[in-house]
């Protein structure tokens, strides 16, 4: 279209475009905004100001205050007091000045009087912040405040901005980019009936032009040619960037999109003449390169665009481009609307596969950066088109070749993360290939999997060799990150192997026990224990997920597993988690167990197999307990010996005792308690001499963590079967259950625990957890401690009230309260923590929302389970029906979401407890007021749900006084909101009277009414 070096002609030659000369067009939007403004009796000193000060500079810096009024913000708008509060803002040490002078900043943007100083604050004798900000304002006012614009300006206000980038296109760069974006944005508000061809005028108006004849010229004709030429780059690169990033109607958005691509075939052209001259320098082919990015997001027709996209691969060849060409083309060959042009990424196939052995030198002298790039460029053609692509059956070596390029990415030389980063890459494309094969009909699949089962053999082969540890030297001199990302690597890894299972199926795992048997029987054979690993490691992909029930090699790997050595760490490591893998399958094989599991227990013993042993040894006693009879003493044994050693982190020890329980639960009954006191007396001990010391933060951590090993081993024991609990009453067991005996005899050293930690949450949450454990777990086995509790807890709540108490309360009336025999001790508990709970109401709870959440969840049991319990004389309905009102308006959601469970269980009981109906009748006026002032503003959104649920059960329950309450409600001037009118209130309380069975559309209702009551209806924001 035009050679670079023809870019030294004038811009005021496109007049047709730019009108008259730019230096001629000094300032016309501030003087017809001034004459504007003087015409409506507004205020014109700032304007005044405006021309003295267009040419000053900044004097002094004097502290900023916000203007109070409109009329002092237009007043004080003068171009000295803009830049005085920039200075103050980017320069002023004192962080009051800089909030206010960013606040008036903000302001000052707003108003009409932007338009005018905007320009000033461009003039070259300004400092690049300054300027940065007039050209921010600039974008902003087009933006955000366009309709203040006459129409009759739109045509000088596009001249002085062209005529501005051309002044700015020698930089500063961020100044140039702002005012690009704000011409970009002007073009998006005037496509396409008033600026029909916006790229091709801009295209024109920057073309150049020769001399006139006199060899005369303006300032412009001087500048550098190639910085006009980046300027024009950077606004055709900012426009579909703008468009994007803009809020805009549906209708308008496809629009403007349609409008844009159509201007695609005229700009495609001087792109490609940029990108091939040889006159062309780095920074403007990197600039093209950026465009055809940016421009690629608006779905522009890759057959248009294909030679341009190939032109982009020699830059490749560039080291200064290979960066931008990669991302571009990337970007270009992954946008979705592609799969359309079949020739144009089928002509790209050859184009990519040529870059195969750049790849391989690139791999072998180490060059990861273009490894990386071109990977990435295989990656997304053979990704993001892989069906289109395999079903090209005149091109299926091609693309076999570019399936086998990728796969050479997946086994590049190298340690990832270390000396490698381009193999985790190619991972997704693995499952996409799969799934796009996977997906033909059956004759089809078959001639697929006939050519690339073969390839899936090979990743299979890769992936095992890119999972190995390097040496243990080499190792241990990595970074803590490296470490991490390799372990995640190898979890992807994992996962790979495991969904290839799909496509390779049993012969896989024959693969994979073939090639451990080489290892380990035959000496000649043996490699270093990097392979055994690596082997294992693949075995167990596959069984953490797939059934391997019926795997024939499953017996076989169990007979070789104790043939490996696992001194070193790694390896044993995958050993442990290998054999966890198994354990269903050991389960249905229990005379293997004796195989594997003395080496389950010698890991035990290493710290550093702590996480893998422990949690293998967890795997085996859940899934093998009714088998382990034999083995118990042993695992007993072991397991009371290192955690008498301390050897395992806190964590790790919670789930051994998991494991424990789970042993211990299959035992015979009458072996039961001696082992479990056998177990636990040592820690028992240590506990009751922690109990004597006083209180510091080192006991405390000691005391937690035998409670919390209680708890967890109380978890899981259990003895009941299916057959003896039932949902309703449970008959009595003839002898009282073992964990039961142990809290019994342990029941006096808690409460000396609680005795000295009572104040401190921890503590009694962690002796809380060890009741509700227990509680969770035998259900009505737990009825002999039931008195006993409820008196401790009680008097523990009354004394120092705590969110954890009420939580057990909660699972006690959850259990027992259905229990006749039981029935009393529930009341007087219940009755006790009520009474204690209003007391704090009435002092205040503000600061304790975890303690009301918890008694409105408590109270909302007690309807469920035992609504009788409100016919007690002792509990006060009208207050705790209160509390629920004050639980609603505090701002946790998690509080609101309760207090509507609360009075979602009140008014379901109301029919069965003539006392609450009562109460919702006095009050309901109340609830509905307070309802709905929270939808409009007084609580989080994310409790609108709960909120529609009151509001529909309040439809449900009182049809007759609901309308009356909301009309009592809603008839008040400015409630719940002022963003809401009068026929808005109305017909949101038509449409929820209409309401009394259908969640989905009350919810809607109530959303939408929310909406309008916080002024967010349809804006961004409607959609969280």
């Amino acid at each position: 279209m035009f050679p670079l070096r023809g870019w030294t002609g004038r811009l005021i030659g496109a007049k047709n475009i730019l009108g008259e000369s730019s230096r001629r067009a000094a300032w016309p939007i501030r003087a017809r905004c001034v004459r504007g403004a003087a015409a409506s009796g507004a205020p014109v000193r700032a304007a005044q100001t405006l021309e003295e000060a267009a040419t000053g500079s900044h004097r002094h810096l004097t502290p900023m205050e916000p203007p109070s009024t409109p009329g002092q913000m237009e007043m004080d708008q003068t171009v000295e007091n803009v830049e005085s509060a920039l200075y103050q803002l980017y320069f002023d040490p004192d962080m009051e000045h800089k909030d206010a002078a960013q606040k008036w900043l903000t302001q000052a943007q707003a108003s009409a009087q932007g338009w005018q100083w905007c320009w000033a604050l461009l003039s070259s004798d300004k400092i690049p912040e300054v300027q940065f900000f007039g050209a921010s304002t600039l974008h902003i006012k087009i933006c955000r405040h366009w309709s203040d614009l006459p129409a009759e300006q739109h045509e000088t206000l596009r001249t002085q901005l062209l005529s501005q980038i051309l002044l700015f296109s020698a930089g500063p760069k961020m100044v140039l980019t702002r005012l690009c974006v704000a011409l970009a944005s002007m073009a998006l508000n005037l496509i396409p009936h008033v600026w029909s061809q916006p790229v091709v005028d801009m295209v024109r108006a920057f073309q150049p032009q020769k001399l006139d004849s006199d060899g005369g010229g303006s300032a412009e004709s001087s500048q550098d040619p190639q910085a006009h030429c980046l300027a024009l780059l950077e606004i055709l690169t900012v426009i579909p960037e703008e468009f994007q990033s803009s809020r805009l109607a549906p209708a308008r958005r496809s629009q403007l999109r349609e409008a844009l691509a159509s201007e695609w075939a005229a700009l495609c052209p001087m792109l490609r003449q940029l990108l091939q001259t040889q006159d062309s320098s780095n920074l403007v082919k990197e600039k093209v390169l950026h465009c055809l990015s940016s421009w690629s997001g608006l779905d522009v027709p890759l057959g248009e665009s294909q030679e341009l996209v190939q032109d982009c691969f020699s830059a490749l060849s560039n080291p200064q481009l290979f960066d931008s060409a990669v991302e571009t083309i990337v970007t270009v060959i992954s946008q979705p609307d592609c799969h359309r042009y079949v020739d144009s990424l089928v002509s790209l196939m050859p184009v990519v596969l040529g870059l195969y052995d750049q790849l391989k030198t690139a791999a072998q002298d180490g060059d990861m950066e273009t490894s990386h790039g071109i990977c990435r460029i295989a990656v997304a053609l053979g990704e993001t088109h892989s069906r289109v692509l395999l079903e090209q059956l005149d091109h299926w070596q091609e693309y076999l070749s570019l399936v086998n390029m990728i796969l050479f990415c997946t086994g590049i030389p190298g340690h990832y993360p270390v000396s490698e980063t381009t193999s985790s890459l190619t991972l997704t494309f693995w499952y996409t290939l799969q799934d796009d094969i996977l997906s033909f009909e059956e004759e089809k699949q078959a001639v697929y999997l006939q050519v690339y089962r073969p390839v899936y053999f090979q990743l299979v082969d890769v992936l095992l060799q890119k999972s190995h540890y390097p040496s243990e030297e080499e190792y241990a001199s990595w970074s803590s990150d490296d470490k991490e990302q390799f372990r995640i690597y190898r979890v992807d890894i994992s996962d790979t192997l495991m969904y290839v299972y799909e496509i390779l199926g049993s012969e896989l795992l024959s693969n994979l026990y073939d090639g451990l048997g080489r290892q380990l029987m035959d000496p000649q054979q043996s490699g270093v224990w990097q392979d055994t690993e690596a082997l294992l490691f693949g075995f167990q992909s596959i069984a953490e997920t797939i059934d391997v029930n019926y795997s024939d090699v499953i017996p076989g790997l169990i007979g070789l597993i104790p043939r490996i050595n696992i001194s070193n760490l790694m390896l044993a490591d995958t050993v442990m988690y290998t054999i966890g893998s198994l354990a269903e399958w050991l389960a249905d094989h229990p005379v293997m167990l004796s195989r594997v599991l003395p080496m389950v227990l010698q890991g035990l013993e290493k710290e550093e197999l702590s996480v893998s042993s422990v949690s293998t040894l967890k795997r085996i006693c859940r899934e093998c307990r009714h088998d382990l009879g034999p083995c118990a003493q042993d695992i007993l044994t072991v397991s009371q010996a290192v955690l008498l050693k301390n050897l395992h982190k806190s964590s790790q020890c919670m789930w051994l005792m998991q494991a424990l329980g789970f042993l211990l639960s299959a035992l015979p009954v009458e072996e039961i308690l001696s082992r479990l006191l056998s177990l636990i007396t040592p820690h028992i001990q240590q506990l009751d001499a922690l109990a004597h010391q006083e209180p510091n933060a080192s006991s405390k951590q000691s005391i937690m963590h035998i409670l919390g090993m209680l708890s967890s081993l109380f978890s899981t024991l259990d003895i009941s079967t299916h057959s003896e609990v039932s949902e309703g009453a449970a008959s009595p067991r003839l002898s009282p259950n073992p964990v039961v005996v142990v809290l019994q005899q342990v029941f006096p050293l808690i409460q000396n625990i609680l005795g000295k930690w009572l104040c401190d949450s921890d503590v009694v949450e962690a002796v809380c957890g060890v009741f509700d454990k227990s509680v969770r777990t035998l259900l009505y086995d737990f009825g002999p401690m039931v008195p006993q509790l409820c008196d401790m807890l009680g008097q523990m709540y009354g004394a120092f009230p705590q969110a954890s108490a009420l939580d057990l309360a909660r699972q006690m009336v959850h259990i027992f309260a259905g229990e006749e025999h039981h029935l009393s001790n529930i009341k007087g508990l219940t009755n006790t923590l009520t009474s204690a709970t209003l007391a704090l109401f009435q002092q205040g709870l503000r600061d304790h929302p975890d303690i009301v959440e918890s008694f409105m969840h408590l109270h909302a049991q007690i309807l469920k389970r035992k609504p009788s319990l409100y016919l007690s004389d002792q509990l006060d309905v009208e207050a705790l029906f209160h509390c629920g009102i004050q639980a609603i308006k505090f701002p946790e959601t998690a509080t609101v979401k309760a207090a509507c469970l609360f009075f979602m269980e009140f008014m379901n009981r109301c029919k069965d407890v003539t006392s609450l109906s009562e109460d919702l009748q006095k009050d309901g006026k109340l609830l509905t007021e307070t309802v709905i002032h929270a939808i409009a503003a007084g609580a989080p959104r994310g409790a609108t749900e709960p909120f529609s649920d009151v509001l529909l059960n309040l439809n449900r329950h009182c049809p007759a006084l609901l309308p009356q309450w909301l009309n009592d409600s809603l008839q008040a001037e400015g409630f719940p909101s002022t963003h809401v009118s009068a026929e808005q209130k109305q017909t949101f309380t038509q449409q929820l009277l209409r309401e009394q069975t259908n969640k989905r559309r009350m919810k809607e209702t109530v959303m939408e009414f929310s909406l309008l009551c916080r002024g967010l209806q349809g804006s961004g924001y409607s959609k969280y």
